[in-house]
């Protein structure tokens, strides 16, 4: 019998300092499967985490421009950071990590309101992704001296991405990952694709969100990312500031966009192109428009634009209902790389990047 036609069910949690939504199509086995995929996301937070002085990455800060011999885990997750900066034409660089602390967001998101300490605001452009050597052969990396890496706009999404392929194949079922509104899909979708509310505004994945605008869209393959400057903010003195960082300047980006949310072939292509749209502006949508990539890009003041390839809603629904079910578009290994809620997937989360 088709995956299809069965019920969904779902888990939620907390991982990697954001929300994680398991959906499986073999209600069965999301016991199983959730077990695992907790294995796995312990794994990316004890390697990637820029907050746990244990990790992997932290360890890097100390080697002096010493070349380090990494894990196969973070050399992929390096490798995934290295190419959005390369696809993203240096708009999304993982060399942002003194920028952060220097911001104050050097510890979990939800421990930020207990140091209200003021910071000075200093234009410094960060080091730059092309200081970093990567080589795959040998399983080492160098990282200039003084230079702190930070994964954030790549790691959970790749995450999302290995974790749903891992589960498709070992379960044999239809499976949805997100983590903080990085979706990715793998195996064979519900009837009808992954139904994903992608939305302006955080929420419950059971509630209709009351600020702000959202649409559904139905996702078969591929992978869906929001990311957005209003979730993920904290003030310092008199700075209101948030975490996505202009590498020209060292400093929150200034962007007309609240959201962008992008569908492409995988979570990490999505989840870097919709946080470089971010950075990118103005441009950003016709960037994204040259690429291919479906977005939906939501301005300040509210006004939605789209990109071809964006399900856009039948003329006579209103714009908070179902639209077509489509497929991510593939990117190319050179191209950049949704956010969810229904009945079957999950709750973005604009911040996700």
């Amino acid at each position: 019998m088709s995956t299809a036609f069965r019920p969904t069910a779902a888990a939620d949690w907390r991982a990697l300092g954001t929300s994680v939504r398991l959906v499986v199509t073999d209600p069965a086995l999301l016991d199983s499967c959730n077990l695992l995929l907790a294995r796995q996301l312990a794994e990316v937070d004890a390697t990637c985490s820029r907050f746990r002085p244990d990790s992997e990455l932290a360890a890097l800060d100390s080697a002096a421009g010493r070349p380090v011999k990494v894990s196969p885990l973070l050399a992929g997750a390096l490798a995934v950071a290295l190419r959005a900066a390369e696809a993203t034409d240096g708009a999304v660089d993982p060399t942002v990590g003194s920028a952060m602390n220097a911001l104050g967001y050097d510890r979990d998101f939800q421990l930020l309101h207990e140091d209200g300490r003021p910071v000075r605001l200093t234009v410094r452009p960060i080091p730059g992704w092309r200081q970093i050597r990567l080589d795959r052969a040998a399983g080492t990396v160098t990282v200039p001296a003084g230079v702190r890496l930070d994964l954030g706009a790549t790691a959970k999404a790749w995450a999302a991405d290995k974790a749903a392929a891992m589960l498709a194949q070992a379960a044999g079922c239809g499976v949805l990952v997100s983590l903080g509104g990085d979706t990715a899909v793998a195996g064979e979708p519900p009837a009808g694709g992954w139904r994903i509310r992608v939305q302006d505004a955080t929420g419950p994945v059971d509630e209709t969100p009351a600020p702000g605008s959202y649409a559904t869209i139905g996702v078969r393959s591929g992978g869906l990312a929001t990311s957005g400057t209003t979730a993920r903010r904290w003030r310092r003195g008199t700075h209101d500031l948030h975490h996505i960082i202009d590498p020209h300047t060292g400093l929150p980006a200034e962007t007309p966009w609240r959201t962008v949310s992008v569908a492409a072939a995988t979570c990490a292509d999505a989840n870097a192109a919709s946080t470089a749209a971010l950075v990118k502006g103005k441009n950003a949508t016709r960037w994204l428009t040259r690429l291919g990539l479906p977005a939906r890009l939501v301005a300040r003041d509210g006004t939605v634009l789209t990109t071809p390839g964006w399900p856009q809603p039948e003329p006579s629904w209103p714009t908070s209902r179902p639209t077509r079910a489509c497929s991510a578009r593939p990117a190319s290994e050179d191209e950049a790389v949704q956010a969810a809620t229904t009945e079957q997937a999950a709750t973005t989360e604009q911040a996700a990047a």
